[in-house]
Order: structure tokens, then C-alpha cells, then sequence
């Protein structure tokens, strides 16, 4: 089992920048990689960022690429999502997701990979 908690969500205006932190603990040497996902009220919910835990390399959305940045501090267990110039758009409740090593086969951004799900945290951005 993998345990996931996030931690720094909040309300801020658009333009400014907050930073999500994701601590994970228990069996996290049997995922291979952690993601970001976001869920509007009334929408799915989809993928924001995703890092492999071994290569490091990252993969984002198109709607967040070249303002959020995934990180990992492997040593901690810990991911972080910086989110830079945030919109109105990006106003949601994002989850860190942990996958196991057995889903490798599926995208790294692909839902059905992760198996291990935080709480959630509220991000709200005003106009």
C-alpha cells in the first residue's frame, strides 16, 4: 500500500503562482511513477503532470505546459506541482496519484494507471 497526502492548496489570484506538495509514504518502492490529476465541478478528471520516479522525466498537460513544473525529491518521497500564472481555468480539486510498477505498460498520463489516490486539494483562482 501506498499513502498519498497533499498539502497546499488555497485561493489566489489569477497570475499568482501556489505550490502543491505531495508526501508519499508506505510501499512506494512499487511505483514506477506519480502524477498530478485536477477535477472541475461537473468534468472529468484529467491529468495535469507526471514524473518517473527512476528517469525523472516529465510529461504535462497542453494546457499547463510551459506554467506548472512536477518535481520529486526521491530521497523524502515527496512530488511537487509549482504552479506558475495560474487561471480561472485551472480552478479545481487536484489529487496526487501514485501508480504500481505492473501498470507501466499504460501512458503516464493515462488515469487507469494510477492506483494509489490522495484526499485532494482545493485550488481556487479568482479573476
Amino acid at each position: 500500500q501506498v499513502q498519498l497526502v497533499e498539502s497546499g492548496g488555497g485561493l489566489v489570484q489569477a497570475g499568482d503562482s501556489l505550490r502543491l506538495s505531495c508526501a508519499a509514504s508506505g510501499r512506494t518502492g512499487s511505483s514506477a511513477a506519480m502524477a498530478w490529476f485536477r477535477q472541475a465541478p461537473g468534468k472529468e478528471r484529467e491529468s495535469v503532470a507526471a514524473i518517473n520516479w527512476s528517469t525523472g522525466n516529465t510529461y504535462y498537460a497542453d494546457s499547463v505546459k510551459g506554467r506548472f513544473t512536477i518535481s520529486s525529491d526521491n530521497a523524502k518521497n515527496t512530488v511537487v506541482l509549482q504552479m506558475n500564472s495560474l487561471k480561472p481555468e485551472d480552478a479545481a480539486v487536484y489529487y496526487c496519484a501514485a501508480d504500481h510498477r505492473t501498470a507501466g505498460y499504460m501512458g503516464i498520463m493515462t488515469r487507469n494507471r494510477y492506483y494509489y489516490w490522495g484526499q485532494g486539494t482545493q485550488v481556487t483562482v479568482s479573476s
